[in-house]
């Protein structure tokens, strides 16, 4: 409270006034008194006469009239410096309040003004800032392309935003900065400078950058689906063509003496079906129906396997491993993977033409949900195999389009373009994916990661199985009529009687009539109508003892493999050859 009223007096006109005019009066009665030493204290105080009093009081109103000016003009200075402190105070906390940077410079682009924002996200105190040109911290196109936009906004007035400014921070790091630049006007009325706006967009490019990449990913991947499902219909249809050559060629080279010269002919044309038949598992594994034995697997055994053999054919190719020790088993056909990793093998054999190192590589990763979103697998634990070579690498283009079945670099008749597309389809059959990571002229890396299985790999021995001929009655059942006749004269030079069916409506008929007496029926999968699913459930409501070999052009996957979970007695695959069909159907007949 006094130091308001305090304060008040101070400032108050009036006081001021009344305070310099009594000052006066005292000074002149002291005056007087020392010159009028026998005056009385009325003299003194009033003035010896009425002019004299007149006259002070005068004097008295003339001070009182300026004292009052002086207080006024000092009260409007005072406030007008309040005022522009606050105003001043209010116009930084809101520049060091904002997120942005701020800063203003002279006409040649050096710091004269900067606020905290501004100096922390160039890592740069005010003091090393100040004076500086804004084109310093940055490369030299960028500086180039900022005195070029500074020029400009001097002759036309005109603001630019959205300016790109790559910067070096202090740290060493780069940041990618978005500017807005305007002119600053002097109080002359001509351009004085630059003021300036920083936004740090480093993060907001990374996630843009990220998001772009997972449209990509993810638009290839739905891509690779289609092109998938019609490369599967296409060489599940090739196969029973093969199929119906395979049966009739085997058909006549029992009824031709070998000395005859069309003998060899007839040889040729089954080595011919068995390019076609290599040519479709590659159709096949891209498809993602390639997988035929899946067992639990040691997949560094399958790389040394692999490796080992690419190797002796190979020489001018350095092998490079670095296996994990305790690896994780998974649960593969390995005979796919393999497949799969020879690809790789001779993609990067054909990548370094005058020689070069092959690295491979296995480890266990654990991948969450962001790592495998863009590849629609599973999170979870999986083994990663990684197969790197020091050729002339790939181009944004051609990776782009590297899994595409039929896409090749090489020239015409040169290569099928199916490589690569049946090790994406193979990986993908087993629930897992394929990256690759490249530069022209720095190498290639592809990158494989498969799920990992808890169960122990076991290690896979085959033994053979003698051809056998046999007795008996099978029910043939499939809808292609040139399959069916070849397969009923197939079966019939093994020694079983066999009983054909177009459908597997058809078949069930027949099995009704006869299922007292069928010992095996072998079934197509894909069927118009009642397909192969549906019709070995019947049979087995009819029967829950018949036994049943299930075949098809496409490998024992998908469909196959549910039918195979729910009984079936084992899988064949078309085209097939008589050696091949009697051993599935010993080994069948010999079950109990």
């Amino acid at each position: 409270m006094k130091h308001k009223i305090k304060d008040t007096a101070t400032e108050s006109i009036l006081i001021s006034g009344i305070g310099l005019a009594a000052f006066y009066w005292i000074c002149e009665s002291f005056m007087y008194f020392f010159l009028e030493p026998e005056a009385n204290i009325f003299q003194i105080i009033l003035g010896p006469d009425l002019f004299q009093t007149w006259t002070r009081v005068l004097v008295l109103c003339i001070f009182a009239i300026f004292g009052s000016h002086v207080q006024y003009t000092y009260n409007k200075r005072r406030e007008a410096d309040i005022a522009l402190r606050e105003s001043s105070e209010k116009y930084r906390t809101i520049l060091e309040s904002i997120e942005e940077g701020y800063f203003e410079t002279d006409l040649k682009g050096n710091l004269t003004f900067s606020n905290d924002p501004y100096c922390k996200i160039l890592g740069y105190p005010h003091q090393q800032l100040l004076g500086k040109s804004i084109r310093e911290y940055t490369s030299s196109d960028t500086a180039e392309k900022i005195s070029h936009i500074m020029e400009r906004v001097k002759q036309t007035g005109r603001s630019e935003d959205g300016i790109e400014y790559d910067v070096i921070c202090k740290n060493g790091i780069p940041a990618s900065l978005e500017l807005s630049m305007s002119l600053l006007i002097g109080t002359d009325g001509k351009p004085a400078g630059y003021r300036g706006m920083l936004r740090d967009v480093t993060k907001r490019k990374e996630t843009e950058e990220e998001k772009r990449l997972l449209e990509t990913r993810l638009q290839q991947a739905q891509k690779m689906e289609s092109i998938g499902t019609l490369a599967g219909g296409i060489a599940h249809d090739f196969n029973n063509i093969l199929m119906g050559i395979q049966g009739n060629a085997t058909l006549m080279q029992l009824k031709i003496d070998a000395a005859k010269p069309a003998y060899d002919k007839i040889k040729n044309i089954e080595k011919f079906v068995q390019n076609g038949t290599e040519l479709t598992k590659q159709l096949l594994g891209f498809a993602r129906r390639g997988k035929y034995l899946v067992k639990t697997t040691d997949l560094n055994e399958v790389i040394k396997r692999s490796s080992s053999l690419f190797a002796r054919t190979k020489k001018e190719i350095q092998i490079h491993t670095n296996f994990h020790d305790e690896i994780w088993a998974v649960e593969v056909d390995s005979g796919q993977i393999e497949q799969a990793l020879l690809n790789l093998y001779v993609n990067a054999w054909q990548a370094m033409p005058e020689g070069g190192d092959l690295y491979l590589k296995t480890l266990n990763v654990e991948l969450d949900n962001s790592c495998v979103k863009p590849f629609k697998v599973e999170p979870g634990k999986y083994v990663e195999i990684s197969v790197s070579d020091t050729g002339v690498g790939i181009d944004k283009e051609t990776r782009e389009r590297i899994f595409e079945p039929f896409f090749t670099t090489k020239e015409m008749g040169r290569g099928t373009g199916l490589g690569l597309a049946s090790v994406y389809g193979i990986v993908k059959s087993h629930r897992g994916y394929i990256d690759v990571n490249s530069e022209k002229a720095k190498g290639t890396t592809f990158t494989i990661y498969l799920p990992a299985s808890e169960k122990t790999a076991v290690i896979q021995e085959t033994t053979p199985v003698e051809t056998l001929k046999g007795a008996g009655t099978i029910l043939l059942i499939d809808d292609e009529k040139m399959i069916l006749d070849v397969g009923c004269e197939l079966l019939e030079e093994l020694g079983y009687t066999v009983l054909p069916a177009l459908s597997g409506k058809q078949a069930l008929e027949i099995f009704q009539k006869n299922s007292n007496k069928i010992d095996l029926v072998i079934m197509d999968m894909i069927m118009p109508g009642m397909g192969g699913g549906e019709t070995f459930d019947h049979l087995r409501s009819i029967d829950p003892d018949i036994k049943v070999l299930l075949s098809s052009g496409y490998s024992v996957d998908g469909q196959a493999t549910k039918i195979l979970h729910r009984g079936c007695n084992g899988f064949i695959q078309k085209p097939f050859n008589l050696n091949q069909l009697a051993e599935k159907i010993g080994a069948i007949m010999e079950m109990q």
